[in-house]
């Protein structure tokens, strides 16, 4: 069975069933490496403190994100 098969077959599901489809999926994944070290957090605010990174507003962060998604 085809991905195409099975995104059409999920579709058919009910809100509730592709709910419980997306997180048994969802489950399988392995978990995402979101920590920063502490080297990280240093490097970063020292980046700031020389200017070789800005800073950006939370605002400008979503419209970044949002347009990257949208690729």
């Amino acid at each position: 069975m085809s991905i195409a098969e099975v995104e059409k077959e999920a579709l058919a599901l009910t809100e509730i069933e592709r709910a419980r489809l997306a997180v048994s999926l969802i489950e399988t994944l392995p978990p995402l490496d979101a920590e920063v070290s502490d080297e990280e957090v240093l490097q970063r605010d020292a980046d700031l403190e020389c200017g070789r990174a800005t800073e950006i507003s939370h605002e400008e962060f979503i419209r970044r994100v949002e347009r990257e998604r949208e690729r």
